[in-house]
């Protein structure tokens, strides 16, 4: 593949037209496109929400004629099957384009081989420019149709003693405002949010996007062994929470679900929450993100079952001592060697606290 300086900027464009749909895809992935003739944009766009025209559509819509011989950057191979939209592959071969580079490859196999059918008509067809950038925009999507599991985000908000909250629970507030801002946004790129019933009863939580605009709520979700939340718990106002639960209850299941709950009966052998059948579960439900905001025991489970991929931790400049209440609970290894190790992806100063991305060590 032969990389000039106008593929590259081309590309860089169609990943920010792809950024657009950051909040509003689910559960699509997130692309953009741009068709150029001659290093000048003739079409572009991104594709905004499921059942929507694809990126591809857009900008060729807005090319028209002048795509014909044209160059297009699409950040996703095009498509090759029928949706709910016909296939983009098909469309980009009766418009006449001469060339078409795709950031990466469709993990999808319902979707794949738009490549193929690109080349078997004659044009040109790469991939692979700027295929990390392009990867990490669609982190959930590649997750949930190559492992049937959603890319799942622990948020921990801490001191720089790693206490998440006073003994008696308290946690409002560690960190910020601008941070708690920052929050509210990978919330919203998230397709659902996870949390406790220890976080749920300490602190009552929405679990919803407040701090920046958002056209959609992602889904809510409570691992409740039990079912000992409150009917009157705010994480349930206005219906459509997602409750897991390890027993049939049926009185306490029946007040859930007379506010509009949904609860999921889903025990493994321990008798509690079966956490990686969870995530299989909200993965059919095309959970492509999934955000998860809880207590330091549920983090501990999730971390030991090997169901998260990255942590967004936001470390306040400040002590709380001798409190209980850590990030993750986690037995003591026998050595230091054999502890749990992480891979930094970024720090960012975000306000007065810092915003450490991480990931566990493969």
């Amino acid at each position: 593949m032969s990389i000039s300086g106008i593929d590259a900027s081309m590309m860089g464009r169609a990943l920010a037209l792809a950024a657009r749909g950051l909040y509003t895809t689910t559960p699509n992935p997130r692309v953009g496109c741009v068709i150029a003739s001659n290093g000048e944009v003739v079409g572009e766009g991104w594709h905004e929400r499921a059942g929507g025209p694809h990126a591809e559509a857009v900008a060729l819509a807005a090319a028209g004629g002048r795509a014909r011989g044209a160059t297009v950057y699409v950040t996703l191979e095009p498509c090759a099957h029928f949706g709910r939209t016909p296939p983009c592959a098909d469309a980009l071969i009766a418009s006449g384009v001469a060339r078409v580079v795709a950031a990466m490859r469709d993990p999808n196999p319902e979707a794949a081989r738009g490549g193929e059918r690109i080349a078997a008509a004659g044009i040109a067809f790469e991939h692979g420019l700027c295929a990390d950038e392009a990867r990490e925009l669609n982190i959930g999507f590649v997750s949930r149709v190559t492992r049937a599991r959603p890319w799942v985000r622990m948020k921990i908000a801490a001191t720089l003693d790693g206490r998440t909250a006073l003994a008696d629970g308290r946690s409002q507030w560690i960190t910020g405002e601008a941070a708690r801002r920052d929050g509210h946004a990978w919330r919203a790129r998230a397709c659902a949010i996870l949390s406790g019933i220890g976080t749920v009863a300490a602190d009552d939580p929405q679990l919803t996007v407040r701090m920046v605009d958002t056209s959609r709520q992602p889904l809510r979700v409570l691992i409740d062994s039990r079912l000992d939340v409150s009917s009157d718990a705010r994480m349930l106002e206005g219906g459509g929470a997602l409750v897991f639960c390890a027993q049939a209850l049926p009185e306490k299941r029946a007040l859930l679900e007379a506010r509009g709950a949904e609860v999921v009966v889903l025990a493994n052998a321990a008798g509690k929450v079966d956490l990686p059948g969870m995530l299989a579960l909200l993965a059919a439900r095309g959970v492509n993100e999934l955000h998860v905001e809880a207590g330091y025991k549920l983090n501990g489970s999730l971390v030991r079952e090997g169901c998260v991929d990255e942590f967004l931790i936001y470390q306040n400049p400040s002590f709380l001592g001798d409190s209980p209440q850590g990030m993750v609970d986690l037995r003591e290894p026998a050595a230091l060697d054999a502890r749990a190790k992480l891979d930094i992806v970024s720090v960012e100063r975000i306000g007065e606290d810092l915003r450490v991305l991480a990931r566990p060590r493969v």
